[in-house]
């Protein structure tokens, strides 16, 4: 049976900490404000692309937004 992997965002803490809304957040990466939900909610990861334009949104290194986890890693 194939293992599931997990990737997480810290997106929303960095959009609070900013105070952006998620609508702001959306037109300055031209996708929907669902999008930006759906990424909050871990319910869709973006391509490779939106994320190296979400890290640099937010002045960060992807990996400093995005976790990868593996079941059964803590």
């Amino acid at each position: 049976m194939k293992e599931e992997n997990d990737l997480f965002n810290n997106i929303y803490i960095l959009r609070a900490e900013k105070r952006w809304t998620q609508k702001y957040v959306a037109d300055q990466l031209n996708v929907t404000r669902q999008t930006i939900y759906s990424l909050e909610s871990n319910k869709y990861n973006p391509s490779l692309k939106l994320a190296f334009e979400i890290a640099l949104l937010f002045d960060k290194q992807i990996e400093d937004i995005f976790t990868y986890k593996r079941k059964g890693d803590s």
